[in-house]
């Protein structure tokens, strides 16, 4: 069942039991305030009647038919041995029982009581005790129902009129408050429709500002999120099929020569081995640019593996595997304890990365400094530098300025760096250096002092 008609259901349902309370409760006090009254009046009559009785029991203290008429009651006058009188002229419709006998022998008013005749009218009656010369007896006073029953006919179908109209009324106010209501929510299910159909990731127009209003805003912030990791993927795709398209053409082109030159023999001497080298170089840069590609291709915001380390461990690490690679290099290091949690290895690949940019563009016996202080790490070199308009685009995927066109590289090195630092909680930026160089600045949340055993991040805290 659709959840407007479920909500329209449930109100109704809610109503009916409700007026049906309602209903019954009120028929009932009603009824139960109708007979008291009546039994009220039946017992004022009585009493006042008990006088006038007294005078004669025999005659009924002489109450003629018109009176008791007029007054739509019947009179009896019950001895204490049974036997019953009744006012001259008025046939005796209802026949006293044994508790109007009783409360004459006992002078003690019975309770009112409704009485059903033979023809199946009903009375309700009232008794009053009284003597006369030491005999016993009761004055009976009996009304018929016929009115009162009427009155709470009448009720009984004012109250379900009542209730029909109200039911009506509640449905229809209620399927108009569920159209309001789920207004957003069958814009949202319009919106998953069109999607799954048309594959557009239009945000939907929201004007409100409730829970609905909050729940069509987190809609909308999901399909940019998802358009962006779309925009993302197609770009990367792109990219990488530009990039990867050059090696692997070079590669083919080798390859068809050693093939030609298998059946030919039109290849110089030493030309051969040229060759194979240089595929083994292209095969070099195809598998680096798979591995930074699969780097980049992680969306996990937190790492692999986290752990709490010294990022300065790291740093060292990294500076050795540079060392290596920049042999006539000076590396100036002053290295703080930075403790942070994270994952060495993608730190360690990021830190690299940084590193050997400054060998790539540092002049012969230049100065690399790498500088931990704090919380903030700073990586500069004496080469070149990056032109102004370069620096808003150097982590840019496959971004190679103009003076790096020449030099190996993949072109995702710093893209690698910005989406490590970034998993980490930190972040990076590219500036100048003093001397100079480029300078890259990488800020990681952590503190100089090791954890306490039992705080987060410490071996075997939970």
């Amino acid at each position: 069942m659709p959840l407007g008609r479920r909500l329209v259901t449930m109100t109704l349902l809610s109503l009916t039991l409700v007026v049906l309370a309602v209903g019954i409760t009120a028929y009932f006090a009603t009824r139960a305030s109708l007979y008291q009254q009546l039994d009220r009046d039946l017992t004022a009559v009585g009493t006042s009647l008990v006088q006038t009785v007294q005078q004669d029991p025999a005659t009924v203290g002489g109450l003629t038919a018109e009176a008791t008429t007029t007054a739509n009651v019947t009179v009896l006058v019950v001895r204490a041995d049974g036997v019953v009188t009744g006012v001259p002229g008025v046939s005796t419709i209802i026949t006293p029982g044994p508790q109007e006998i009783a409360a004459a022998r006992t002078q003690l008013p019975s309770a009112n009581r409704t009485l059903t005749t033979g023809s199946g009218v009903q009375f309700r009656v009232a008794t009053v005790p009284f003597t006369v010369d030491g005999q016993s007896y009761a004055l009976v006073v009996a009304r018929p129902l016929d009115s009162t029953h009427a009155t709470l006919r009448n009720l009984w179908w004012v109250l379900l009129a009542v209730g029909l109209v109200g039911m009506v009324s509640v449905s229809a106010g209620a399927w108009w408050v569920s159209r309001q209501t789920l207004a957003p929510i069958r814009q949202l299910s319009n919106a998953v429709a069109r999607i799954t159909e048309t594959d557009e990731l239009t945000p939907i127009q929201s004007v409100s500002t409730d829970d609905l209003g909050n729940l069509t805003e987190s809609f909308n912030t999901m399909l940019n999120s998802l358009s962006s990791s779309r925009e993302r993927q197609k770009r990367l795709i792109a990219d990488a099929g530009h990039e990867l398209r050059t090696p692997l053409t070079s590669m083919r082109t080798n390859v068809e020569l050693l093939v030609a030159d298998e059946n030919r023999h039109m290849l110089p001497d030493g030309a051969r081995a040229e060759i194979l080298h240089d595929i083994a170089a292209q095969l070099g840069e195809f598998t680096s640019l798979v591995g930074d590609l699969v780097q980049l291709s992680r969306e996990d915001k937190a790492t692999a593996a986290p752990e709490a380390l010294d990022f300065a461990e790291v740093v060292k690490a990294a500076i050795v595997r540079a060392r290596r690679r920049g042999p006539n290099l000076r590396f100036d290091v002053e290295l703080d304890p930075l403790f942070i949690m994270g994952e060495s290895d993608t730190l360690e690949r990021a830190v690299t990365n940084l590193l050997d940019n400054a060998v790539k563009f540092s002049p012969p016996g230049g100065t690399i400094r790498v500088h931990l202080e704090g919380d903030v790490l700073r990586i500069s070199d004496e080469g070149p530098g990056i032109p102004d308009d370069d620096l808003p685009h150097v982590f840019d995927r496959f971004f190679r300025s103009d003076k790096a066109r020449s030099t190996p590289g993949t072109g995702l090195g710093l893209s690698i760096v910005a989406h490590t630092v970034e998993a980490h909680g930190g972040w990076v930026t590219a500036g100048h250096a003093a001397e100079g160089g480029a300078e890259f600045t990488v800020h990681l949340p952590g503190t100089s002092h090791p954890p306490e055993p039992g705080e987060p991040g410490s071996p075997g805290s939970s």
